[in-house]
């Protein structure tokens, strides 16, 4: 990706996050990227192609700092610390809950493309894919986890998880949940489902 494609996909995620979809305006993208209107236009085509874009983009940042937790995670197996399938279930969900300002804004992005499309259906098919690739991560911790569950019912479970994480993010990023309570409640709930599925709550 150019330089001036990501300042603009930058941009996006700030406005969109900011003023929602339906605040994305080609001049005020311009002008929070820095660039003409007309270089948008000649990268994206139309504000449907730049939603499109910035929805991606928006999903690669979040597998970034994921991959960069993932290699802290890796540092830390190599100074000896745990690393069980309950901890690494946790990490990948927990990541929704870092108190950094980029998560911040990918989180409230998020949240908002979600919004628009209850509206809006032209991005639900995007949506709905990412939606099943998270759950389908999630659903791959818990099967470590918890080898014997049925398979359907690990889905059902990380379906769960995902969808109480996104709630808890909201709770979060709106001030109606500290950030330390959100994440002690998702933990909680990492235990309800494990059991469920049959492992029990001290597993590592």
């Amino acid at each position: 990706m150019t330089d001036r494609r990501t300042e603009i996909l930058t941009g996006a995620a700030r406005v969109i996050a900011r003023q929602g979809v339906r605040g994305l305006r080609v001049a005020d993208l311009a002008a929070e990227a820095g660039v003409s209107t007309s270089l948008i236009y000649y990268h994206f085509k139309d504000r449907a192609g730049i939603l499109r874009h910035a929805l991606a983009f928006i999903g690669d940042r979040a597998d970034r700092y994921t991959a960069a937790e993932a290699e802290a995670e890796r540092g830390a197996e190599a100074a000896g610390g745990p690393s069980g399938p309950r901890q690494l279930l946790e990490r990948t969900l927990l990541l929704e809950f870092q108190d950094l300002p980029e998560v911040r804004e990918n989180s409230t992005a998020w949240g908002e493309l979600r919004a628009h499309s209850v509206f809006d259906p032209e991005l639900r098919e995007e949506l709905a894919a990412a939606g099943t690739a998270w759950a389908a991560e999630v659903a791959g911790r818990l099967a470590e986890l918890c080898p014997a569950a049925p398979p359907g019912a690990v889905t059902a479970a990380a379906e769960r998880l995902t969808a109480l994480l996104e709630g808890l993010s909201v709770r979060w990023l709106s001030g109606l949940l500290p950030l330390t309570h959100a994440r002690n409640l998702a933990r909680e709930a990492i235990g309800v489902e494990a059991s469920r599925l049959g492992s029990p709550l001290d597993v590592n």
